[in-house]
């Protein structure tokens, strides 16, 4: 029985090969953040969620739908799939707590006494799945929940059970076993299979004075030590068949609940990241994703979940209309809000292309075959290469993945360098994206690059700028406006040297060396 809650043709592969660029994405948006809330304390629910956002990066419109659709139903019904989850986790903690193959159960005889007690224990469980969608299944509406119960309907019949049932007592052999065999060479038992005995129904009568079965009969001794090891192989040649199919049977009953219980855990961290946010007061909704190449982003309310979950308080929202825009430059004030805007961005992206809520009022934006990072990294340690090199390095690897409508997120990049190189470098890599058919966000200081944009030398691009009241304050918010020259050093030194700046030039100062003074 299939279980397909997370792909409606086909389930889930947990053993799949997580894209290369995972660990970046981890590292550059705060992904394990994400996933500790998702997570709840629970190392399988964590890996999971982990499994399934990056391996999530589908352009498949129809997958993300089926899996909103289960979303929707889990946040309307969070107590009925918390009590499917749990019951699954028993029913596979049950088998492992109290079935195991020990040094008997390297025989047949041990292997069927393991089996049969293990498939009991599963059928108990199957009934409790049962019962749970016949009492709920009305409540649910998404494709997947629906087919889903209508499976465990239809397929853990009473009919089902009660036969089941028949075939566990029938192989416990309480009658014992009746196995045919014929002689082989030195009068060796050759051919053996296991038989069905006749149930004959005799009166009393004709069962105290009926004649005997035609057969020769042999009773072994007592101490006869090495006629009841024959015996006992005689026997397991005999169940030897029938043993392996039903430790074979199950397998596939607790591979249906391994693979329950991995789909399931994704949803169960759904409600626990929702619950979190929820209390922190940030707004969540499910996203309204388009086909690639539509270049569509628009959203109102969109905040950064991973640095609230980290603050335990709600996050500076921000709204943007970027449709038809392949180019977002950002620029403005240093510790002005505009790294955190561009992990929102990235965060929703991920969430959405998961299938999952993400952290804004109303949120809109295109699939994109493929989501990657580049943002500043501190100086290699180990002295082997440049800052610059490092960059162009990671820049090297990111092009050789890239396909057509991937999104590129990029923050302080070619920063390693002088002005006047570091924009040469930037503007002809994004130049190269762009005609490449990719999207490109860029959170820079780099004003020569952001003002060759501005004379519309990239083509289409809207420009972002963190906003700053007149009194330096930060408000955390990101407001549309072209990019300055300056991005305001003084004012983190006044904050963090104090007095006055004239004469200093900090206006000058690179803003990657003012963000680590502060």
């Amino acid at each position: 029985m299939k279980v397909r809650l997370l792909y409606p043709g086909h389930d889930f592969d947990p053993e799949q090969k997580l894209p290369w660029q995972g660990q970046a994405l981890e590292q550059d948006l705060g992904l394990d953040t994400l996933w500790r809330s998702m997570s709840g304390g629970d190392p399988f629910i964590f890996d999971v969620a982990r499994k399934v956002l990056l391996s999530g990066q589908t352009t498949d419109l129809e997958t993300v739908a089926y899996r909103q659709e289960l979303v929707n139903d889990c946040l309307r019904n969070p107590a009925v799939v918390r009590q499917l989850y749990d019951l699954t986790v028993e029913a596979i903690d049950k088998k492992k707590k109290k079935f195991y193959f020990g040094f008997f159960s390297r025989f047949p005889g041990g292997i069927l006494q393991d089996a049969i007690e293990v498939m009991g224990t599963f059928m108990a469980s199957l009934k409790s799945l049962r019962a749970l969608a016949e009492a709920h299944a009305g409540e649910f509406t998404s494709r997947g929940f629906s087919a889903f119960f209508s499976r465990l309907r239809e397929d853990l019949s009473d009919a089902f059970f009660a036969e089941v049932q028949v075939h566990l007592s029938e192989l416990r052999f309480d009658r014992g076993v009746l196995v045919s065999a014929a002689l082989g060479q030195g009068n060796a038992g050759t051919a053996c299979v296991l038989r069905s005995a006749r149930e004959e129904r005799l009166s009393w009568l004709a069962r105290i004075f009926g004649k005997g079965p035609p057969a020769y009969t042999y009773h072994v001794p007592e101490r006869d030590e090495s006629g009841s090891r024959a015996l006992a192989g005689l026997r397991d040649r005999g169940i030897n068949l029938v043993a392996n199919a039903l430790a074979q049977s199950t397998d596939h009953i607790l591979d249906f609940f391994d693979m329950l219980r991995t789909e399931l855990a994704f949803y169960i961290g759904c409600l626990n990241l929702y619950d979190e946010l929820t209390g922190l007061g940030v707004r969540t909704c499910l996203p309204r994703p388009t086909a690639p190449g539509t270049r569509k982003l628009r959203f109102s309310g969109l905040s950064d979940p991973s640095l609230g979950l980290v603050s335990r308080r709600s996050v500076v929202p921000n709204d943007l209309n970027a449709d038809g825009k392949s180019l977002i430059i950002v620029t403005g004030a240093n510790q002005g809000g505009k790294t955190t805007f561009l992990r929102s961005v990235g965060l929703a992206q991920l969430m959405m292309q998961g299938g999952l809520f993400v952290a804004a009022e109303i949120f809109e934006a295109e699939l994109c075959a493929g989501l990657f990072t580049h943002f500043r990294r501190e100086e290699d340690v180990t002295m082997t290469r440049g800052k610059l090199d490092a960059e162009l390095d990671r820049m090297s690897e990111i092009v050789d993945a890239l396909r057509q409508d991937a999104l590129l997120l990029f923050n302080e990049s070619f920063s390693g360098t002088n002005e006047r190189e570091g924009s040469e470098i930037a503007g002809q890599i994004v130049r190269a994206l762009l005609e490449s058919r990719m999207k490109v966000a860029f959170v820079t200081h780099l004003y020569e690059f952001a003002h060759d944009v501005v004379e519309g030398a990239f083509g289409n691009a809207i420009f972002l700028r963190a906003e700053r009241r007149s009194d330096g304050t930060r408000t955390f918010r990101i407001v549309e406006g072209e990019p300055q020259k300056t991005s305001y050093g003084e004012d983190l030194y006044r904050r963090v040297f104090g007095g006055a700046t004239e004469g200093r030039g900090m206006a000058e100062v690179p803003a990657d060396d003012l963000e680590r003074s502060s």
